[in-house]
């Protein structure tokens, strides 16, 4: 059985880390970081897989809200909580927006769709998302090469024998959960933020 898991992992996992990434997806970062870790990835491929995955859904986003903007969808996320926030901070602080969006839980798609919708020109957008991905990408793959060591001490041998991906998994999948959990509580913190300012 863990054959064919390290199989299917080996085969699909970095196709998946760049799917998750597309969305809103620190735990797929992670648990590439993780795999890479247990050489089932190279670490630079499991990094230029979050990149693009991290740089396509927020240019996606984007192209949404410049060449889209009267489409239902597009209408649908202007009206999402924090949208006006992010469109003010774009019009204030673009250049740092475009950096930090994507690193703040919950808004990235309304702040790639705002920053479409904004004044920032392509070549910037581009630019500046290009380093705010690498530098998430390298930070979450990162976290998950970490964790893999202190997993290793703690597990100790078990990592050596023939379920070490079994294991590998099933912790991979507690720091996915743990990821999803923590970022929901912030976002579920900015919306009554959010809330409160507007009643």
């Amino acid at each position: 059985m863990s054959e064919t898991i390290h199989h299917l992992i080996e085969q699909y996992g970095l196709i998946a880390v760049f799917l998750g990434c597309v969305a809103e997806g620190e735990s797929a970062a992670i648990l590439g970081g993780f795999f890479a870790h247990q050489h089932v990835f190279v670490l630079w491929q499991t990094f230029l897989a979050a990149f693009l995955g991290a740089f396509a859904g927020d240019t996606f986003f984007f192209t949404l809200g410049r060449s889209f903007a009267e489409h239902r969808y597009v209408r649908r996320l202007r009206r999402r909580p924090g949208f006006s926030r992010a469109y003010r901070l774009l019009n204030t602080h673009p250049n740092i927006f475009v950096l930090t969006n994507r690193y703040i839980y919950g808004m990235r798609l309304v702040g790639g769709v705002a920053a479409g919708l904004s004044t920032v020109s392509v070549p910037r957008f581009v630019i500046l998302n290009a380093i705010s991905s690498a530098v998430w990408a390298a930070l979450f793959s990162g976290i998950g090469y970490v964790f893999g060591l202190g997993a290793e001490e703690m597990v100790g041998q078990a990592f050596a024998r023939h379920e070490r991906l079994l294991i590998a998994l099933g912790v991979g999948i507690v720091i996915a959960v743990a990821a999803w959990l923590v970022g929901h509580h912030f976002a579920k913190r900015e919306r009554a933020r959010e809330d409160r300012a507007g009643s």
